[in-house]
């Protein structure tokens, strides 16, 4: 697949999502040298690399993390460059944080044709991930990951990934009129990406992680992905609009999720006092969880192409549904929940359970307090009651 970061547009009359689309090479330059002066990320990363430091002699350690960062990205003039900058990082990270990495199904899908992956979504940044890994090790271009700008609070932040090809989903949008036109930007800028650029994407298949185990599509994004094609031609088939965007299901499975006990708290607090506080600091502090906890075996499944033979956003996303939930690989920590729960005893596979899966369940499970316990097993014991068409709606 070719590359198309380096048009040298700037001109935003010529560049109508110049606001939300990812940084080109032309840009990289100056985003990494601002990256390198940036005062919250440089406290960021003293706190994260040294703490005492940070504490006690903060000048110091800017300085300090600001040579880091232009050591780092020495030489980097393009996106690819940075990319291939993280991808060391992401094989470090699969090979000291998981068991297996084990992927399948891409080998059925075009390498010359861009494609719209909509994946089941766990984990903040590894989800687009281990696709971009995946793609990288079968020597394909990278996606262009959608991320809601509800996680882009600071400047640094949106521009770490905005050089990791993501750009903004608009969630904090207020007002219909401004909604509608910010989504009808989003929904062009895929369009785009797809048929023009030949440039693939990812996107989750609805907002937010499913923290309780159950992964559904919204029929939303669905409507929201066909907006351009019927603002373009107002007699479309909507068939023909899904089928131009080449959308493929993607389900990644996780044995064990690093952000789980979070997740837990999350849904407990939900349930016994109506609603969540979520701190400051909270979705970076979630994405290094992801990245630096164990995960066990990973699992990433690639479906087919939905078909034109679509009519509607419901059955679009029922399709999505189908192929993820059936592509989602079951783990003993799925079923070792299940159990715990003493729900649906005759869906445990019981042979696929070792000693020392038991083991490791129980040690996990035992560092769970126990008013979060119920919130921790739902989260591994629903996919086993999807997969069988068991869950109560």
């Amino acid at each position: 697949m070719t590359h198309h970061n380096n048009a040298p547009n700037t001109d935003t009359t010529n560049d109508p999502w110049a606001d939300i689309r990812p940084y080109m090479d032309h840009e990289v330059a100056d985003v990494l040298e601002r990256l390198s002066h940036d005062s919250e990320l440089l406290d960021a990363l003293t706190r994260f690399r040294l703490p005492r430091m940070a504490k006690w002699a903060r000048p110091v350690a800017r300085v300090l993390a600001g040579h880091a960062i232009r050591r780092e990205v020495k030489g980097v003039t393009s996106v690819r460059e940075f990319q291939m900058r993280i991808a060391s990082y992401m094989e470090r990270m699969i090979r000291t944080t998981t068991d297996a990495f084990e992927v399948s199904g891409l080998d059925k899908l075009d390498d010359n044709s861009a494609y719209l992956f909509i994946g089941n979504h766990r984990d903040i940044s590894l989800d687009p991930a281990f696709v971009n890994y995946a793609l990288y090790q079968a020597g394909r271009d990278t996606v262009r990951i959608a991320i809601g700008d509800n996680l882009l609070k600071k400047p640094y932040v949106t521009d770490l990934m905005r050089l990791n090809k993501s750009f903004i989903v608009p969630r904090s949008a207020r007002g219909k009129r401004a909604m509608l036109a910010a989504y009808q930007q989003l929904s062009s800028y895929i369009r785009h990406s797809i048929t023009e650029d030949n440039h693939s994407i990812w996107m989750a298949q609805r907002e937010g992680r499913a923290k309780n185990g159950i992964d559904r599509t919204d029929p939303a994004i669905i409507k929201m992905l066909t907006m351009a094609k019927r603002h373009a031609e107002r007699d479309m088939v909507f068939g023909d609009a899904i089928a131009e965007l080449k959308l493929v299901p993607v389900s990644i499975s996780y044995e064990y999720d690093p952000c789980d006990l979070q997740k837990a708290q999350e849904l407990h607090d939900i349930a016994t006092q109506g609603s969540y506080a979520k701190s400051e600091f909270e979705d970076i502090r979630s994405i290094v969880s992801g990245i630096t906890g164990s995960k066990g075996r990973v699992q990433l499944k690639f479906g087919t192409p939905v078909g034109a033979d679509m009519a509607t956003p419901d059955e679009v996303a029922a399709e999505i549904d189908r192929q993820v939930i059936g592509g989602y690989r079951l783990f003993p920590s799925h079923y070792l929940a299940l159990e715990a729960l003493g729900e649906s005893p005759e869906l445990v596979a019981r042979k696929s359970i070792t000693r020392q899966d038991r083991e490791r369940f129980k040690a996990r499970l035992a560092s769970v307090p126990e008013a979060l316990q119920p919130y921790w097993l739902g989260q591994y014991a629903n996919p086993v009651k999807h997969k069988a068409g068991r869950l109560s709606i």
